[in-house]
């Protein structure tokens, strides 16, 4: 599928592309419920009065044609998507935006976003686990993603 030096190739594309969905999301968004936030506090949220939630009807893949085909290679983004997380940005499905489990699934990834130190950062770590071995969603920060929202919910 892509190779190391083709990832370190795209990669500034891919934080690019993060940072402008992040900037949409926060900019049209709503803040979280408490409800949310409080739920954004178990999972070690340090600023979830930052986190922003946007419905869409669809998650739309990168519009660069490289990214795109990786995002649709991998399973990242695809017609299924039900929730995407841009650091602060989180964007849910409207017919998933009740699903309190998923946006806790999200509100994980936020959290892993501010441990690992912002989006150049989460980014790298998150991609190389859904490109390489072990692949998505097999990482270990979907798996912490996944067992966070078991447990809060």
């Amino acid at each position: 599928m892509i190779n190391p030096e083709q990832f370190e190739a795209i990669f500034p594309l891919a934080c690019e592309w993060a940072q402008q969905q992040e900037a949409l999301i926060l900019g049209s968004g709503v803040a979280l419920t408490e409800t949310q936030l409080s739920d954004a506090t178990r999972v070690g949220i340090t600023r979830p009065e930052l986190v922003r939630l946007l419905s869409v009807t669809a998650i739309r893949p990168p519009a660069h044609p490289v990214l795109n085909a990786l995002a649709s290679a991998t399973g990242l983004i695809s017609a299924g998507t039900a929730g995407l997380t841009l650091r602060y940005g989180i964007f849910i499905r409207e017919d998933q935006w009740l699903n309190r489990r998923l946006v806790v699934h999200e509100l994980t990834h936020v959290m892993q976003y501010e441990r690992l130190g912002g989006i150049p950062a989460f980014l790298r770590e998150y991609l190389m686990e859904c490109l390489f071995p072990p692949g998505y969603p097999h990482g270990p920060l979907e798996k912490e993603a996944d067992r966070l929202s078991r447990e809060v919910c």
